[in-house]
């Protein structure tokens, strides 16, 4: 594979000042490095790089070739996905095997590497190229855990130089060293200070790791440094010399750490039947989840708010080349990508569009906005405001093959296993029948009588809110809307509204959530009509208003008509003289 460096200069995105001697960095041109992907595919990673965007006469006109549409639309925005995609860990791991150490007197390393320096081991390093399959959420500010898979393969680079000491003399004796040994004895990955595998020393390791722990964990790549030098020691006497050779020996541990969340989902999906035989299909999950499919041929899926896109670690676009006498910056030739999750403004969807799965509920925690997490040069979608984090999905669909029902989560390729709720899994959903009728009038205000019952039962259905569960709940949560407020039933199913509005009024049933209940009910609506009006009392009422309202005219008419009678022509009355 060609040097990146080489690349990028001809695609004219690598800059290099020519005063300060300091490299920057952009991703390369898609087409000039493939490392196993298409073109489409490779201009879709680089979500961190600048949009600036330029015509296709100007790309045809600069770089003598066209591009494909995929790539047009990447050079002036960035690519989300609806799933974590395959892409970024497919160019990381081809991408890797360009990564080269420096050799005995040169260190290879990145900014941010930990150095540890010894008597002779110096500029020695271990640091974490890259965890994968991973994903970075964005939950808010301040929290961006990174998530793995439990199986996966830490890569990371390893490298150092010796200090061998300068020859010296002093009198007849002559000192002189040489690097007799040197090498990485082992390398070796932890978590929370248990070795979890080990491999033989190298420079660029690829440590593969199984995870049984849920939860929390801290990834220690290590790596034992060796150095073994000759010391020789001669000695003029002479008519002769004396040699005195010995040997020094030094090693160094170097490690690099980062914490990490272990993805290993266990999902709880709840199962409800409507009166008129859909299905309904709810998924809770505690942690951040992509979606779940409803059939074997994977053509209705649900998805909740979470979005991903891929970006290079820019920690890893240049790296530091240091020896005996110096040090230089130099262009990287291996970018780790990752894949991030944030939530989008789309928010949760169901496919298809038409015809396909409604989404009826979603449940979660609110968090702030992680857009301050994001970065520069990312233009995604990302909520601007607070949001649910949707771990938890219900949708309504007419038919469900619940042997293929699966939950995707945000990592690649991790899937949850389905566990059945202590509370049971299916629900069973009943028409609920809901009524609204005046009871009281006058010709400024009315009492609704509002009634909520089970019409298969007969039996009322008291709503309480006072205690909300998100699963598995006991409590027959749930409200009624009518003219612009909110009620609940009593233990005799009724609510009393007061209106003082003339109008149509429509009472509409909200039930709580089918998870929570069992029996649980389809919404109902009833509809009342007010108008004073309505009653003899409100006639009488509006009659007596208009007369007293128009008893100025009259009183004003009749005056000015006895006056003409007394002022004005006699024929004005019709009268004769």
């Amino acid at each position: 594979m060609a040097h990146r460096e080489l690349s990028m200069l001809m695609a004219g995105l690598l800059a290099t000042s020519l005063v300060t001697g300091i490299v920057t960095a952009d991703p390369p041109r898609p087409g000039t490095e493939r490392n196993g992907l298409t073109e489409n595919e490779s201009a879709t990673l680089w979500s961190r790089d600048p949009d600036s965007y330029i015509s296709q006469d100007e790309y045809r006109r600069r770089y003598d070739e066209n591009r494909s549409a995929v790539y047009q639309v990447a050079n002036g925005t960035d690519v989300t996905f609806k799933r974590p995609p395959e892409t970024a860990a497919t160019w990381t791991r081809n991408d890797f095997e360009d990564l080269d150490a420096g050799s005995p007197d040169t260190s290879v390393y990145p900014s941010h590497a930990d150095l540890e320096d010894g008597v002779f081991i110096t500029d020695a390093h271990a640091t974490i190229f890259a965890v994968q399959p991973s994903t970075r959420a964005h939950l808010e500010s301040g929290e961006t855990p990174l998530y793995i898979a439990p199986n996966g393969t830490v890569r990371g680079l390893v490298d150092y130089r010796v200090r061998v000491p300068a020859a010296s003399s002093s009198g007849n004796t002559t000192i002189s060293w040489s690097l007799t040994e040197h090498e990485i004895e082992e390398v070796r990955l932890q978590t929370d200070n248990e070795t979890i595998t080990e491999h033989d020393g190298a420079h660029t390791p690829a440590l593969d790791y199984q995870l049984e722990d849920d939860w929390s964990a801290t990834l220690t790549l290590e790596a034992e440094i060796h150095v073994r030098l000759k010391k020789t020691v001669r000695t003029d006497l002479g008519d002769q010399t004396d040699i005195d050779i010995s040997y020094r020996t030094e090693s160094r541990s170097v490690s690099d750490s980062i914490a990490v969340e272990i993805y290993d989902l266990s999902a709880y999906p709840y199962y409800a039947e409507y009166p008129n035989g859909d299905v309904g299909v709810a998924v809770f999950q505690s942690r951040p989840w992509q979606g779940y499919t409803l059939t074997a041929d994977d053509t209705a899926r649900v998805r909740g708010i979470w979005r991903f896109y891929t970006a290079r670690n820019t920690n890893w676009d240049t790296l530091i080349r240091s020896n005996r006498t110096d040090s230089a910056t130099i262009q990287s030739d291996a970018i780790p990508v990752s894949v991030h999750a944030y939530p989008s403004r789309i928010g949760p969807r169901a496919e298809p569009v038409r015809n396909g799965p409604e989404i009826i509920e979603t449940w979660g925690t609110d968090r702030p906005s992680p857009v301050g997490t994001i970065g520069e040069n990312i233009n995604i979608d990302i909520v601007n405001q607070s949001y649910t984090t949707t771990y938890g999905v219900a949708s309504r669909v007419e038919n469900v093959d619940r042997e293929a029902l699966h939950v995707t989560g945000i990592v690649r390729g991790v899937d949850a296993s389905l566990v059945e709720p202590d509370t049971g899994s299916e629900r069973q959903l009943r028409y609920s029948n809901l009524t609204v009728e005046v009871m009281q009038q006058n010709q400024s205000q009315a009492t609704l009588r509002v009634e909520l019952w089970d019409t298969h039962t007969g039996a009322p259905i008291a709503l309480d809110n006072s205690r909300q569960l998100p699963i598995g709940g006991t409590t027959r949560d749930g409200y009624i809307t009518v003219a612009d407020q909110r009620v609940e039933t009593n233990t005799s199913g009724a609510a009393i509204v007061s209106i003082d509005e003339p109008g149509i009024y429509t009472a509409r049933y909200h039930p709580g959530s089918w998870i929570s209940h069992d029996p649980a009910y389809v919404s109902d609506t009833a509809t009342a009509r007010w108008h004073p009006l309505g009653t003899i009392n409100g006639w009488f009422a509006l009659v007596f208003e208009v007369g007293w309202q128009l008893l100025p005219f009259f009183v004003m008419f009749y005056a000015g008509k006895r006056l003409l009678r007394m002022l004005g022509p006699a024929d004005i009355f019709g009268q004769k003289q």
